[in-house]
């Protein structure tokens, strides 16, 4: 479940996409969110500066929803929810 703990988000699962250049991070993640369980959310970790648009444009052609991004020591961190 989806949950906000210490500042920090919690989900389901986690998707590493390190070291991959979009898109295909947002096309792992598409996949993985068709799996997805009403409610349940996904984390996903990329290297690539194009990801944040790549992220932008999922979430318009899914029923994901962006929770939250930051980026962090080189690392872009996504939380996604299936509401």
């Amino acid at each position: 479940m989806a949950s906000a703990s210490g500042g920090q988000q919690r989900f389901d699962r986690e998707l590493d996409a390190r070291g991959l250049s979009c898109p295909p991070p947002s096309f792992n993640t598409k996949k993985s969110g068709e799996s997805l369980g009403q409610g349940e959310g996904i984390k996903v970790v990329a290297t690539d500066r194009g990801a944040v648009s790549f992220f932008e444009s999922l979430v318009r052609q899914t029923d994901l929803q962006l929770i939250s991004w930051h980026q962090d020591a080189g690392e872009y961190v996504f939380y996604l929810l299936k509401p």
